[in-house]
């Protein structure tokens, strides 16, 4: 039996790097058109599926002591993705606004699978970027949600989720019976605004006004305007229509993944507007390998939360014990989130068995959330 490769090697990143395969895939999508255009959904969402299936679980953990300076073929696949991200997007931008072989319906096909890249990938690169401490990871996070004009995510995930997943001050908390299709639109709406109220208040604390040069919504909004403004200089208004699809569609799939994160799971209150600490049960957690190589360890989300200082080949498994698992990986996952009375099925008796298993001294839910939060059919 040999010996496990030193995370020092670049061997040992390796399958991590499967996710640039994904930019020659949708470059055959774009000159080849037809059917072909389809190729990125297929191979994200049903292939990835598969090779789970067949690969089952990865259960080893990687010692989470192990220094920052073994780990520089990890960073260098994070910070590498940002040039090869941007200048696919806009090379993209441009082939579909200078050929003519593709459609009208094929050219929003082909940003469709652009934008199930730049939310699978980017955002989810642009995640583990932005809980960095350096400063030139976080700015290429930025840049990475400049892309899809999702910058306030930044804000909203490190002031907001991480302090308050699991209660109902956190909006990307999705509540127990509530549909995927009611959780979207009130996400939009309420992470944008507690996003802005966090970095109002930050500022407050310190005697600063919002207009205040240190507030990061400048530096989004003038990245996110220097994105758009490229794109129409590059494809004219149709590059900007272009653009927009696939932003669309990327955050569309980063709030699929954030539904199942935590699917009706609560922190307990413990009076006087205090919860206990984040623990892995708050979770939903997977380890299915191959989905794990594409994703970077995000369905290790139970151990995310728990040490979120972690650089993703760090992450730990968490076993039954400790943390809810799924079912399945995030590609058959958030497909049955798209699907209310599917996901219901699935997921209301782990909910409900999750609850007996951690906090069986609470025996009426519906009245405990009603007086937490009086949302609607909790």
């Amino acid at each position: 039996m040999t010996a496990p490769e030193p995370m020092s090697h670049w061997r040992s990143a390796l399958p991590f790097w499967v996710s640039f395969l994904l930019v020659p895939v949708i470059w055959v999508s774009a000159l080849a058109g037809g059917f072909w255009i389809l190729l990125v959904p297929v191979s994200t969402w049903w292939l990835f599926a598969v090779l789970d299936r067949l690969a089952g679980l990865e259960l080893d953990n990687a010692d989470p002591e192990t220094p920052e300076s073994a780990l520089r073929w990890y960073i260098v696949l994070t910070t590498a993705w940002v040039p090869v991200q941007f200048l696919t997007l806009f090379g993209l931008i441009w082939y579909a606004t200078h050929t003519d072989h593709l459609s009208a319906i094929e050219k929003l096909g082909l940003f469709f699978g652009m934008g199930v890249i730049s939310g699978t990938i980017g955002i989810n690169y642009s995640h583990e970027l932005m809980h960095q401490k350096g400063r030139v990871e976080r700015w290429l996070g930025d840049i990475l949600l400049a892309m899809v004009l999702y910058s306030h995510f930044r804000s909203e995930h490190l002031l907001v989720h991480h302090r308050y997943v699991g209660t109902p001050k956190d909006p990307v908390t999705a509540r127990y019976n509530e549909g995927f299709h009611r959780f979207y639109p009130r996400v939009l709406r309420e992470c944008l605004v507690s996003a802005f109220g966090a970095e109002r208040d930050k500022l407050a604390r310190k005697d600063r006004p919002w207009t205040d040069r240190a507030n990061p919504f400048w530096r989004y909004w003038a990245l996110q305007g220097g994105m758009l403004a490229l794109a129409g200089l590059i494809g004219g208004w149709a590059g900007v229509g272009l653009f927009l699809v696939q932003a669309g569609v990327a955050i569309w799939q980063l709030e699929l993944v954030n539904y199942v994160e935590h699917y009706g799971l609560t922190r307990k209150h413990l009076g006087d507007g205090k919860y206990e600490h984040v623990h892995p049960r708050h979770s939903w957690n997977a380890s299915y390998k191959v989905s794990n190589w594409l994703l970077i360890n995000l369905q290790r989300h139970s151990d995310h939360h728990y040490k979120p200082n972690r650089r993703f080949p760090l992450l730990q498994h968490h076993a039954q014990e400790a943390a809810p698992q799924l079912p399945y990986g995030y590609p058959v996952m958030t497909v049955a989130a798209m699907i209310p009375p599917l996901w219901r099925r699935v997921m209301n008796p782990r909910v409900r068995a999750w609850r007996q298993q951690y906090y069986p001294e609470i025996t009426d839910w519906k009245a405990y959330n009603k007086a937490l939060n009086p949302l609607p059919r909790r």
